[in-house]
């Protein structure tokens, strides 16, 4: 394997691993929707050996992608696994026959996801696993008021039986992290932030003062036309495309953020990586800045 050190951004600490800033997401590897298996089931297993001789030791996934599909391919195409991936799951979600997602939070629900996800990625224990919590999607996905301490006191109980490394939350506000916190550590949070989306810069902030990871979802979701504009306008003057400048803003914001892209292409693998390389002047994160604004 490549030195992660190669890597944009050099590496981060997600609890007590040491990962690649910029990560891989499993998610498009499953089919359309991520519903069911993919159009290409060589080509997505191509793509993540690929992450690995990148040098990339971050993947994030979920038995829910598919369901099951992505764990299945993960185990296939790199197991036995290489000593310093980091497997990064989630639960609290399902899906029904018809690809629906549905909360699946209860007590059982999220013991019997833990053990599910142990057996289809084969592993004794999991590397970190993020307790996604339901979503308010006329909110740009953003976090609904709910309880978190039960929830997440049920992976601490599983993470002291051995079961999982470290713990995270996903789609949580600041409160509900905070309420996490007096369970167990929150190694990182993993919510929907880019550009156009910045409703958690203090989070991000606050966490970065703690060491906490924050691994942003949907680097290009959510974006208005005159925001687009100003990206696409940015990006020409670099030369560069509009996920490249929208992934290097992102590596650049703060050293606690971690990148996720994903894809089902190794040539679009290859590109995201080097784009996230990209360095913005002074000049285009003061313009880009104002997106956000």
């Amino acid at each position: 394997m490549s030195s992660p050190t190669t890597l944009p951004g050099g590496t981060a600490h997600l609890g007590d691993l040491e990962v690649t800033r910029v990560g891989y997401g499993a998610m498009q590897l499953a089919g359309p929707g991520v519903f069911g298996p993919p159009k290409d089931r060589d080509e997505a297993i191509r793509v993540l050996r690929t992450v690995v001789e990148l040098g990339i030791n971050h993947i994030d996934t979920s038995d829910f992608y598919g369901p099951y599909v992505t764990n299945e391919i993960i185990r296939e195409a790199l197991a036995p696994y290489p000593e310093n991936l980091v497997l990064v799951t989630k639960v609290g979600a399902r899906r029904d026959d018809q690809g629906a997602w549905l909360p699946a939070l209860g007590p059982d629900e999220l013991r019997t996801a833990v053990h599910d996800n142990l057996r289809h990625l084969g592993v004794d224990t999991l590397d970190v696993v993020n307790l996604r919590l339901e979503a308010d999607h006329d909110n740009h996905m953003g976090p609904m008021p709910q309880p978190v301490a039960d929830r997440y006191g049920v992976l601490a109980e599983l993470q002291q039986q051995g079961l999982i490394r470290q713990l995270g939350i996903s789609t949580a506000s600041a409160d509900q992290v905070a309420e996490a916190q007096t369970v167990a550590p929150v190694a990182c949070v993993q919510n929907a932030y880019n550009l156009a989306h910045r409703e958690d810069d203090a989070l991000v902030d606050a966490l970065a003062g703690q060491g906490i990871a924050y691994v942003p979802y949907f680097p290009l979701g959510g974006f208005s036309p005159l925001q687009s504009q100003t990206l696409d306008d940015v990006a020409k003057r670099l030369d560069a495309s509009r996920m490249a400048v929208a992934l290097a803003w992102l590596l650049q914001r703060s050293p606690n953020i971690l990148l996720i892209p994903g894809t089902s292409s190794v040539e679009h693998l290859r590109e995201n990586v080097a784009g996230a390389g990209l360095e913005l002047p002074a000049d285009a994160l003061a313009e880009l800045d104002t997106i956000g604004a």
